[in-house]
Parts: C-alpha cells; sequence; structure tokens
C-alpha cells in the first residue's frame, strides 16, 4: 500500500493493520517514506491515537528495523529497567550492579539529557575512560562477566526510532503515548530483554506532570510490553523534587559512589532504588514476592556485593580499575563552589524541580541543541529535601559553577525554586503506585 493510503487511513480514524504498520516502518527506515509523509503519520497518531494491537505491531515493527540482540548463551535471566526522567534520578548507576549482584544480567541500554532532565551517559561520560559506546564484543564481555554494562543506543538498534523521534521532536507529536510506548519499548526489545519494569515519573519535574497522564502512560507501557510477549511491570514514583540530593553529572555520579559505598544515602532515593530492584527481581522470576526481593537487593547493597559490581563494570568499559576508592579523585570539579543560604527559618515546603533541571542546563551541565558539549563539573550538591528545616543563613543547596558570576545566577535560581513556610508539609509517599505484571508464560 501506498505510505499516503496508510496515512490517510489513521487520518481518518481507521485501525491499522499490522501488516501496513510494518509496511510503512519499513519505508521510513529505508529512505522510501519521506519526512513529511513520517510527519503526517505522527500527526495522524496524534490526534486519533491507536489500539493496543496497532501499538503492539509498532513496537515490533520498530524493533526488527535493526540488529535484536540475543543473551540466550547467559546463565541467568536478562532484565532492565527504563525511566521516563527527572531530576537528579541517578537510580541507573547504584540498581544495575545490585540487581547484578543478586542473579540477573542487565544489558541496560541509556539514553543522553533530554530538554531538562539528566542522562544517564552524560553521567557516565563524567568517569575518565568510560565508554559508553563500546563495540559489541566488549559489551557482551562486560555483560556476562560482571552481571551489568550501561551503554548507549547503538546505530543498529531500533534504527527507526531515532528517525521517527527525530522527526516528532520538530513537529509537536512527541507527547503522543503510542508513539512515545513504541519508542521506549521498541529499544528495551531490540536489547533483547526478558523482563522490563518501568519507572514513570510524575510530578513538576517529570515529562508527565499529572497523574492521569503518567498512569495512562504507565498502563499502556506494560500492556502493551506484556501483549508482545515482553514481562513487564511499573511503578509510578514522584518527581516533584529531585530525587538525589545532587543535581548535574559529575556530582550525581559522586553521589552514587557515596549510596553503594553507604557513605550518604538519602531516603527518597533509597527507597525508589529498592523498590525497582526487588520488582526487577520478582518479574526475573529469581525472588517469589516484592518482600523477597527487597530483601535480597537490600542484603546485595549492605554487604558490598553491589558496589564491587559497579566497580568492575566501569573498569571493564575503560574506566579506572580504583575508580571506587578514589572517585573524588577522578572526577571532574568545579572551579567556584558557592553556598545559597536560607533567606528565613522555615521548613522546605516544596520545590520548582523542573527550575533545578534548567538551572544545571544554564550552567552547562545540559544542552539547549543536541550537539552542545556539556559541562560534566558543573552542578549542585547538599539539595535540601522537602519537609527539612531550615534556619536563615544555613544551606539550601551547594553550587558548583565554572565562574563566580555563573554561580550567582545559580544561585538565584536555587533560591527561587525553593519555597519555605512555617509550618511543615504534609510528607507524600515517592512511591505513587505500583502495576504489577500480569500473569504470564510465553
Amino acid at each position: 500500500m501506498l505510505p499516503q493510503e496508510i496515512i490517510r487511513r489513521k487520518r481518518d480514524g481507521h485501525t491499522l493493520t499490522s501488516g501496513e504498520i510494518a509496511e510503512f516502518i519499513a519505508g521510513l527506515t529505508s529512505g522510501a517514506v519521506t519526512d513529511a509523509q513520517v510527519a503526517a503519520f505522527a500527526m495522524a497518531v496524534f490526534l486519533n491515537g491507536m489500539r493496543r494491537e496497532e501499538a503492539v505491531a509498532l513496537t515490533l515493527a520498530m524493533r526488527d528495523s535493526g540488529e535484536v540482540l540475543d543473551w540466550s548463551d547467559l546463565p541467568g535471566p536478562v532484565t532492565d529497567k527504563h525511566s521516563t526522567g527527572g531530576i537528579g534520578d541517578n537510580v541507573s548507576l547504584m540498581l544495575a550492579p545490585i540487581v547484578a549482584a543478586c542473579g540477573a544480567y542487565v544489558p541496560m541500554i541509556s539514553g543522553r539529557g533530554l530538554g531538562h532532565s539528566g542522562g544517564t551517559l552524560d553521567k557516565l561520560d563524567s568517569i575518565p575512560g568510560y565508554s559508553t559506546q563500546p563495540d559489541t564484543g566488549t559489551f557482551r564481555k562486560v555483560v556476562r562477566q560482571v552481571g551489568c554494562a550501561i551503554i548507549g543506543q547503538t546505530a543498529t538498534l531500533a534504527p527507526a526510532d531515532r528517525r521517527l523521534y527525530a522527526i516528532r521532536d520538530v513537529t509537536a507529536t512527541v507527547e503522543s503515548i503510542p508513539l512515545i510506548t513504541g519508542s521506549i519499548l521498541s529499544k528495551k526489545f531490540a536489547a533483547g530483554l526478558q523482563s522490563l519494569v518501568l519507572d514513570v515519573k510524575v510530578g513538576n519535574g517529570a515529562f508527565m506532570e499529572k497523574p492521569r497522564d503518567a498512569a495512562a502512560l504507565a498502563a499502556s507501557l506494560v500492556e502493551v510490553a506484556n501483549d508482545a510477549g515482553l514481562r513487564t511491570a511499573a511503578l509510578i514514583t514522584g518527581m516533584s523534587e529531585p530525587l538525589a540530593s545532587a543535581a548535574g553529572n559529575g556530582v550525581e555520579v559522586a553521589n552514587a559512589v557515596d549510596f553503594l559505598t553507604g557513605a550518604y544515602r538519602g531516603r527518597r532515593l533509597e527507597k525508589v532504588t529498592l523498590e525497582l530492584a526487588a520488582e526487577m527481581l520478582l518479574v526475573a522470576g529469581l525472588a517469589g514476592s516484592q518482600a523477597e526481593g527487597l530483601g535480597m537487593a537490600c542484603q546485595a547493597l549492605e554487604s558490598g556485593a553491589a558496589a564491587e559490581r559497579f566497580a568492575r563494570m566501569v573498569h571493564g568499559l575503560g574506566g579506572p580499575t580504583d575508580f571506587l576508592e578514589r572517585a573524588h579523585h577522578y572526577l571532574p570539579r568545579a572551579a567556584v563552589e558557592r553556598v545559597v543560604a536560607a533567606p528565613r527559618d522555615g521548613y522546605v515546603a516544596s520545590i520548582a524541580t523542573r527550575a533545578i533541571g534548567i538551572a544545571v542546563v544554564h550552567l552547562g551541565g545540559g544542552r539547549t541543541r543536541a550537539e552542545d558539549a556539556i559541562d560534566h563539573a558543573v552542578g549542585f550538591t547538599r539539595l535540601l529535601p522537602i519537609g527539612a528545616e531550615v534556619r536563615a543563613g544555613e544551606p539550601l543547596a551547594h553550587v558548583h559553577a565554572r565562574t563566580q558570576a555563573e554561580a550567582d545566577e545559580a544561585a538565584q535560581r536555587i533560591l527561587a525554586a525553593y519555597a519555605i513556610e512555617d509550618t511543615r508539609p504534609t510528607m507524600r509517599d515517592v512511591i505513587v503506585r505500583r502495576i504489577s505484571a500480569p500473569s504470564f508464560t510465553a
């Protein structure tokens, strides 16, 4: 069928067949379908949506547009996690080695910063020598020997998604739930996973600010993934304040090292990380219940096994052999560190979380264009959480910047983002909702 006929059918609200979707995605991948036709298709989907069977077909067609990894030679389950992104979300750095230390294999293919949210690969680029784009042989070797490896998407994995996303980005169709679902899941399917856990963020620092939107996306991801044969569960977690007490690239890696070694663990970050680990172990079949998975994850963390896996992963992908012991020596340091003092006594009542992410971008720690280089040393540390009591003059945060002028500007952004009130706010659980994997046989 001609591409324009497929577009017309979706424009008019018809349900596309799996064959029509596969044909369109094949043309998108080969270049036979033009950018204008891809844009028209994306807008038709944005306006009319997709039935679940269409979203499944789209996901599988984009998976099959390139290489699909095969991990059948590994002696344990292959699993992964995907987060929809937020501020101070360095969970992957701890989660992959925790789950690997419990017997799973985690070939984690991550992304770079998007808009106001930080990217896992940008964080890992802070580590001298660490290769986020290794050859396939190195990737497979590290996964087999260590149990986990965190790298970037290769050119051969789901290439249709890269072209479709680039066109969605400039045609106001990014927010389409079926297209988001296909984009996320096609890459995970191409990675050869046997199970998956999704961390869907909600709040003023998330791409989905409204609970109903986050719930709709989480449900779509879980339903489509399971219908397509991948055992999948999801947690909806709060992103109305930074998850870690650090926001930036190198500073979040340092925060992750402190977490793994036990030097410091923020309460919310610890809960999200361990709950996701428990869910991953459950869907992978290594734990019989969420409680058992939580116990396994805690043991891997407290025993030092997870920290040891992280150190081996870093070295296996080109980083220093002693990075865990000397992380603060290896990580880049900003020229200026400035304390942001609280303007009054009280309690942190709310945080404009997206503004914190934008402040990191302004410091040079994020991108305004895809080709921009970023400064891995800049960012914020010791960010006070909601509910913290503070007195006038005490630190709200520390700014790490290239110049004093940039530090002063960032400090003003922090002050504008923090609301301090006389009474302690009602605290909300960071785990908003759990969507379990359905009973599954493959």
